[in-house]
């Protein structure tokens, strides 16, 4: 079946809730719920004819105390790869970006822009895009992932001995007594998130098998460990952006990757090096020897606790913290939200929002010293870096003192500081390079579809969907933000080696190597603090 054409369909119920420019959707006091777009996204054989767009079927929402909508995304592929991403094509018609720089020799690969139809016709999806990448097969690279790449296998590990059957997909749909209802996803996350899977098939072409999956746009975990218990247990898979110690979410790269059109921030490949510049214009001594920090502290009550610790007249916590409001950078053109203008301090202070934040891969590639405080939750690469070594722990109970004494350990350590900011640096702008977070897609996407136990199909009621049908009628930011993310060629070397997982006894002690790097903070900052009084 290699090369046969397929195409890609979308299902989707809108909403009239608008989301806030702050990046979460305003949350129901009075039941806690998160609203959400429901999509369902699926490729068929060419020689099928379209389905016409209707709802979704509510999914079910695996904590009773927070109803969340889901969005299932069912893809479906060639058995022996990717669809064909000649029906994936992208924005641009000037762009020029070279895939696949894991080569070392530059040679001039076709491009593929995008091809909107006139205003009197309708728009159809380009048919000449490669069917394969021509490269070997998976697992041949020379190059090995990097480390973090090993959580895709715990992530999946609950499922590695039932696999995944059709009733555990379908079983989550049976709560439409809940009085689900499927909303508007906060702000174009789950826009971008199809987007960024559309350029990873336009990368690998013909390279995965069929799968199905739901995707949960929002922001917190739902599928609560402690509900699927025992042999038994029957855990949906729920892929998202976060999740944390305590649920069974499957994390993905989330949608700021091909761009965060409502602040402004362009897409990751091309912000990378306008922060990696931002990193050069101060050398790491020169910079203003405080911890900073600029957002918006309303999202969630860590945040409010934090803005207790700037810095007055009384107390010095060696803070220096913004409040950023959204609406009012939007009016101003986002003069002051540049996130390569904010590599100016020593010290960078990131801090989770309502979960885990967005924010923290800007801050991280700053080469400043991260000052992260204790987050519940984690996004598919915060699992690969270590504190001491990539970034300073901060206590969340006690920031402010915890932050006060990491400044003035900094500040009396400063090659030890600037060590540690630099190699979170080197992390962010090496290991997580555009390059690896397709790759990422790639290979956890790949070991999801081989836990399959049931032949994928398209369920009825969707239309097709490729780039020309997302870009072409996409205006402003959001389709300039396509075209700089729009990936124009097939990608003529193979994804990197995949590491094996972690033996238990392997994952045991680099997990109380990371434990024991924070209490050793806990301990320096104690006697600090004993030695003041």
């Amino acid at each position: 079946m290699l090369g046969i054409k397929k195409k890609y369909y979308v299902k989707q119920e809108l909403d009239d809730d608008k989301p806030s420019i702050h990046g979460r959707m305003k949350r129901n006091n009075n039941n806690n719920q998160n609203h959400q777009t429901g999509f369902c996204l699926m490729s068929m054989l060419e020689l099928q004819k379209p389905i016409i767009d209707t709802p979704c079927q509510p999914v079910k929402k695996a904590a009773a105390s927070t109803i969340i909508a889901v969005f299932l995304i069912t893809v479906l592929m060639v058995s022996v790869g990717w669809l064909d991403i000649s029906f994936f094509s992208g924005v641009s018609s000037y762009q020029n970006m070279v895939v696949g720089s894991k080569s070392t020799t530059a040679r001039h690969k076709p491009e593929f822009p995008l091809e909107c139809s006139t205003e009197n016709q309708t728009q159809t999806c380009r048919k000449d895009y490669p069917t394969t990448t021509g490269i070997p097969p998976m697992n041949t690279s020379k190059v090995e992932c990097p480390s973090f790449f090993r959580w895709i296998h715990e992530d999946l590990r609950h499922w590695k001995q039932t696999g995944i059957s059709r009733d555990m997909i379908e079983g989550a749909r049976k709560t439409a007594h809940f009085r689900l209802k499927y909303r508007n996803s906060i702000q174009t996350r789950d826009k971008f998130t199809l987007w960024g899977i559309l350029q990873l098939l336009r990368m690998y072409p013909g390279r995965l098998p069929d799968l199905e999956l739901m995707f949960d746009c929002d922001d917190r975990p739902v599928v609560r460990s402690r509900d699927f218990q025992g042999p038994n247990a029957r855990p949906p898979p729920l892929f998202r952006y976060c999740a944390d110690e305590w649920s069974l979410d499957i994390v993905f790269p989330d949608w700021s990757f091909w761009g965060w059109a409502e602040t402004n921030i362009r897409p990751w490949r091309n912000v990378l090096k306008e922060i990696k510049k931002g990193n050069e214009r101060r050398k790491w001594k020169e910079r203003v020897p405080y911890a900073y920090w600029r957002g918006n502290p309303s999202v969630a009550p860590t945040r409010k606790d934090l803005m207790k610790c700037n810095a007055t007249d009384k107390n010095n916590w060696n803070t220096l913290l913004y409040v950023q409001d959204w609406d009012r950078e939007s009016k101003q053109g986002f003069k002051h939200s540049n996130v390569e203008d904010q590599c100016s301090h020593r010290y960078k202070i990131y801090t989770e929002g309502w979960a885990w934040s967005v924010s923290e891969k800007y801050i991280l590639a700053c080469d400043s010293m991260t000052l992260y405080v204790r987050s519940r939750f984690y996004d598919f690469f915060i699992r690969g870096m270590l504190p001491l070594q990539h970034y300073w722990p901060i206590s969340e109970n006690t920031k402010c003192k915890s932050l006060k004494f990491a400044v003035e350990w900094g500040n009396l350590h400063p090659q030890k500081a600037q060590a540690i900011g630099e190699a979170a640096g080197k992390f962010i702008h090496e290991d997580l390079k555009m390059d690896n977070v397709y790759d990422y897609m790639f290979h956890l996407l790949n070991e999801y579809a081989k836990l399959l136990k049931f032949e994928p199909t398209v369920p009825p009621g969707a239309v097709e969907l490729c780039s020309e049908t997302m870009a072409c009628p996409t205006t402003g930011t959001w389709k300039k933000f396509m075209v700089e993310s729009l990936v124009m060629s097939a990608s003529d070397v193979t994804a990197c080696r995949m590491p094996p997982p972690y033996e238990p006894q392997e994952l045991r002690d680099f997990l109380e190597t990371k434990a024991n790097s924070t209490r050793q903070v806990e301990m320096w900052e104690d006697q600090y603090w004993l030695s003041q009084y």
